[in-house]
């Protein structure tokens, strides 16, 4: 991880769902300040999680990953 990274284990993702959870994250909380996701620039999928790539209100970006076996989200500042 280089010095302009930065990442919490167990952080805050509020999401959007329908058939299943983690379709459409749409805020995250990041140095206890709640950020409005403002665009989902990229989504996959791996074996171990799904990842969004998201900018927040404030012009931040984020990778979002959600690992469906411990139901926990990892968020890295980018």
């Amino acid at each position: 991880m280089t010095a302009a990274q930065h990442s919490q284990m167990n952080a805050s993702v509020e999401c959007r769902s329908s058939s299943a959870y983690a379709e459409q994250p749409v805020a995250l909380t990041w140095g206890g300040r709640r950020l409005v996701i403002e665009e989902v620039l990229s989504r996959w999928r791996t074996p171990e999680a799904i990842h969004f790539r998201v900018r927040t209100s404030d012009g931040q970006t984020f990778e979002l990953s959600y690992r469906e076996s411990n139901a926990k989200w990892h968020i890295q500042q980018s």
